[in-house]
């Protein structure tokens, strides 16, 4: 997997865990300052889109994730 679609997959469970925790109609409700970090996740990411510079991203490479895959696409027949 590639930092790109890490960097998805990481917002896509933290919105989805704050808005179990912020909501008062989820089971899970602890708080509706939870809502408060689904907007910081949804502004990180259009940070990202605009600047292509995310402080996850930068965590990601450290740790040796893949840019790019540089695996061959398989032909469809």
């Amino acid at each position: 997997m590639t930092i790109d679609r890490l960097i998805h997959v990481f917002a896509g469970c933290f919105i989805l865990v704050s808005l179990a925790l912020g909501l008062e109609a989820s089971p899970l409700f602890v708080s509706a300052w939870f809502l408060a970090f689904t907007a910081f996740v949804g502004a990180n990411l259009l940070q990202y889109g605009f600047t292509n510079v995310c402080p996850l991203g930068w965590v990601l490479g450290k740790l040796g994730v893949p840019a790019t895959c540089d695996a061959p696409t398989a032909s469809r027949g």
